[in-house]
């Protein structure tokens, strides 16, 4: 009975902690995206692989379900706990990474999946990149490391690992993702900009090498041409077909069931999810949807400023930043801002691995801005 009684005061002091406020916008990102799911994907998806017309949906609401399991655990447990639990998960994560390229499964000429005889297909990388941040905020903050020096060698020979096991995929969607993370983090726990700029520059500089001049990565300078060249390449005829379907939808949508562009592109419930909506809905849902990212991401940075703890602030910083740039990346696609790469849309693309990931994401968040009060 006290076992119990005392299990409910800790269930109880972990909502009166919490901010009640991102928690609201969390869920109601997850609300989003299953909504669109049911109306908008769901059944092209499902049509195109010839299963039950709700198969799709279903799929994602119990992946949410999940995620939701993961966003209270992650958000509930001490932060010490928290810190540890991400230590071995990213290691665990980061060989799973590896393995990706021994083991994986190639779809579309890329090897970013596994298939575990105990798990359903996964992309490694998703669940590697929220410990990312929290390993780098470790060895940032930490006291130990006086010398900053070895802090930026370690951090950058993690990043480079990791960028180097992407591109090997390839994947320079999510290659650009973690180096914008680490550089963000650099900044902010202020390093010599000079260092930082000369770091950036090498790291740039091997990219466009093997962009160039190595045969396997040959996809990305072709996306680059096609990109400049609105003539040419099967990607760009993808970008092409998104912002018509945006064009057409004008400002307040075609209505539900009635676009087009799911039918038109194969990812169109992850990768081109924000045109199918604004095919359907309208730029009006759009600018809604764009407005609540703002407002979630400010509140996260807002909390930055009563953040007395480096490792915390770093932390929070790097979850809000690799949010919005996931976002900015996956909608500068779209509107052919950048070239054609697959990411998804936070909290609304279909997708089990990436939905919990931002799950993982939105927990470590929500520990974070707690209040630090006792009941």
């Amino acid at each position: 009975m006290f076992d119990k009684f005392f299990n409910f005061l800790s269930y109880y002091k972990w909502w009166k902690n919490l901010d009640k406020f991102i928690f609201s916008l969390i869920i109601c990102f997850f609300i989003i995206g299953l909504f669109f799911s049911l109306v908008s994907t769901s059944l092209i998806a499902s049509d195109k692989l010839d299963t039950n017309s709700y198969f799709f949906f279903f799929k994602h609401l119990t992946f949410v379900v999940i995620g939701l399991l993961i966003v209270f655990i992650l958000s509930y447990i001490e932060i010490k706990t928290l810190y540890l639990v991400s230590i071995y998960i990213f290691f665990t994560s980061l060989i799973l990474l590896i393995l990706v390229q021994i083991i994986g499964v190639e779809v579309k000429g890329s090897r970013r999946w596994l298939d575990l005889i105990f798990l359903p297909r996964i992309q490694p990388i998703e669940f590697v990149k929220p410990f990312f941040i929290i390993m780098l905020a470790l060895i940032i903050s930490n006291k130990k490391l006086t010398n900053y020096s070895i802090k930026f060698i370690f951090s950058f020979s993690l990043t480079l690992l990791i960028a180097l096991l992407l591109i090997m995929q390839p994947d320079f969607g999510q290659t650009l993702l973690i180096s914008f993370i680490w550089i963000t983090l650099i900044f902010v726990s202020g390093i010599n900009l000079l260092l930082l700029f000369s770091f950036s520059f090498v790291g740039i500089a091997s990219i466009l090498y093997l962009t160039f001049y190595i045969p396997k990565f040959q996809y990305i300078k072709s996306r680059i041409i096609s990109f400049f060249n609105t003539d040419t390449g099967t990607h760009n005829a993808q970008s092409e077909k998104a912002i018509d379907s945006i064009t057409s939808g004008g400002f307040f949508g075609k209505g539900i069931g009635e676009g087009t562009l799911k039918t038109r592109v194969p990812e169109a419930h992850t990768d081109y999810i924000i045109s199918v909506i604004s095919e359907e809905f309208g730029v009006i849902a759009i600018i809604l949807i764009l407005l609540l990212f703002l407002i979630f991401i400010y509140s996260v940075f807002k909390k930055v400023e009563n953040e007395s703890n480096n490792t915390s602030r770093l932390i929070l910083i790097g979850s809000g930043s690799l949010i919005l740039f996931q976002a900015m990346i996956h909608i500068g696609v779209n509107i052919r801002l950048f070239p054609t790469t697959g990411m998804t849309l936070p909290f609304l693309s279909y997708g089990g691995s990436s939905i919990l990931s931002v799950s993982i994401l939105s927990g470590i968040i929500l520990n974070l801005t707690k209040r630090k009060v006792q009941i």
